[in-house]
C-alpha cells in the first residue's frame, strides 16, 4: 500500500481535491438553487434531484471543457511553438514531431517502448496521437453536454419568465451561450500563457514544473 501510494501520491492527491471540491460544489449549487426558487417563489427541490439538473450538469461541464480545451491545446501548439527559457517549451532547436529515431517509433523502439509504438501504419499513427486524440474527444463530448444543458437550463429560465423557448441551433447562436463559454476560455489561455512566461524568471524548487533554481533565465525546455 505504502509504494501503490508513493507511485501514484500525484493522481491520488487530485482526485481527491475533484471529489471535494465536486462535493462542495454540489451543495453549495443546490443550496443557491433553491434560495432562487424561494425568491421567486417556486418549489425547491432535493439533493438528489438537483444532481441529475440541467443546472448542476451545466455548471460542471462548463468548466471541464474549457480546461480540457485548454491542454488539448497546449498539447497540440507545443509540437511546433516554442518559447525562450521557458520550461514549459521544447528547446528552441525541436519544434515539430520529431524524427522516428527521437520519438523511438519502428526499428528505434526499444524493449520497453509500448508494443503500438513497434509498429507502423494507422496504429502507430493513433498511439503517436492519442494523447491529443483523447483529450479533444472529452473537451468535445464536455461542450457539447455543456450546450445541451446550458441549453435545458436557458429555455426553463425563458419559459418561467414567460418567455418562449428557442431551439437548440438558436441557443448555440446566443449571446447567453458565447458568453459563458468564453469567460472560461478567456481565463484559461491566460493562465497557461502566465505560466509560460513567468517560469522564464521565476522558479519553485523540487518541481518538474519550474527550472533549477540556479538555471539561466535563457535555458529553454529544463526541469528541475
Amino acid at each position: 500500500m505504502r509504494t501503490l501510494w508513493r507511485d501514484n501520491s500525484l493522481s491520488f492527491v487530485f482526485f481527491g481535491f475533484f471529489v471535494a471540491a465536486l462535493v462542495g460544489q454540489a451543495f453549495a449549487g443546490w443550496h443557491e438553487y433553491n434560495n432562487e426558487a424561494i425568491t421567486h417563489h417556486q418549489e425547491t427541490i432535493a439533493l438528489g434531484r438537483y444532481l441529475v439538473s440541467s443546472s448542476f450538469g451545466n455548471a460542471v461541464m462548463e468548466n471541464w471543457q474549457s480546461e480540457y480545451l485548454q491542454f488539448t491545446l497546449y498539447i497540440l501548439l507545443t509540437v511546433w511553438f516554442v518559447q525562450k527559457g521557458s520550461p514549459e517549451s521544447k528547446q528552441l532547436d525541436r519544434g515539430g514531431t520529431g524524427s522516428d529515431e527521437d520519438q523511438r517509433v519502428g526499428e528505434h523502439a526499444r524493449e520497453d517502448s509500448p508494443r503500438w509504438a513497434r509498429v507502423r501504419g494507422i496504429r502507430l499513427w493513433v498511439y503517436s496521437n492519442s494523447l491529443l486524440l483523447v483529450m479533444g474527444a472529452i473537451w468535445l463530448g464536455s461542450w457539447c453536454a455543456q450546450s445541451i444543458t446550458g441549453w435545458s437550463d436557458y429555455s426553463a429560465d425563458r419559459l418561467a419568465h414567460g418567455e418562449p423557448r428557442v431551439d437548440y441551433v438558436q441557443y448555440l447562436g446566443s449571446a447567453s451561450f458565447w458568453e459563458s463559454t468564453l469567460q472560461n476560455w478567456q481565463s484559461e489561455f491566460l493562465a497557461v500563457g502566465s505560466m509560460a512566461v513567468l517560469a522564464i524568471y521565476l522558479r519553485q524548487r523540487g518541481s518538474p514544473e519550474s527550472k533549477p533554481v540556479g538555471a539561466p533565465h535563457s535555458a529553454t525546455g529544463v526541469e528541475g
